[in-house]
């Protein structure tokens, strides 16, 4: 049996909240999409979950089982009908929770729980294996471009400093100036000297 939550109910008692998570998870499986306040959708998650699961199963005693929540035999149709095949590959997170900002009556966090329906795409855990020939011959190939750019990290600062020293040359250049750009240069570079 599960363990109660601990707190304030939603709605009233423990027989109001129930019946309140039923109608919420009802809505969610008619609509696909709920807005509710970010308490509610939290609460509902693991029950609506739950009930997905007992839809992937699909025998009769899930169905009864989800017809104990929800009493509507529509839903409970559409549910295990259309709702469960979509997800039948997914391993769980039937549900995504998105905060959308505060209500502007009383200033209630809200947030739309929707069905993930879109299908699961599988990450290739298994990489094709190199043999040791091709791995042997590649690493040779990855190591010269490593020397490169080691020598060209080596010019780096100097191509800087120089670059530096032209840009407050270049920028105080006047029009007679710009016959002779590297003697400006080098007259800056005696000024900061």
């Amino acid at each position: 049996m599960p363990k109660p939550t601990k707190g304030p109910r939603l709605g009233g008692g423990p027989a109001h909240e129930r019946l309140l998570l039923a109608n919420l998870a009802a809505a969610l499986f008619t609509h696909k999409s709920i807005k509710t306040t970010e308490t509610k959708a939290k609460r509902l998650r693991p029950l609506a979950e739950r009930l997905i699961t007992f839809a992937k199963r699909g025998d009769l005693h899930a169905r009864r089982r989800v017809l104990a929540v929800i009493g509507d035999k529509n839903v409970v149709h559409e549910l295990f009908t259309e709702i469960a095949p979509l997800v039948a590959e997914r391993e769980g997170g039937y549900t995504r929770i998105t905060k959308l900002g505060f209500r502007k009556g009383d200033n209630a966090p809200m947030a739309q729980i929707e069905l993930v329906l879109e299908p699961v795409v599988k990450k290739n855990a298994s990489k094709p294996a190199r043999s040791k020939a091709a791995a042997a011959s590649a690493a040779p190939v990855e190591e010269a471009p490593a020397e490169e750019t080691a020598a060209e990290d080596t010019t780096a600062p100097e191509a800087e400093e120089t670059e530096a020293a032209e840009a407050p040359a270049a920028e105080e250049t006047t029009a007679d100036e710009t016959e002779a750009p590297a003697e400006a240069a080098d007259e800056k570079a005696d000024e900061t000297k």
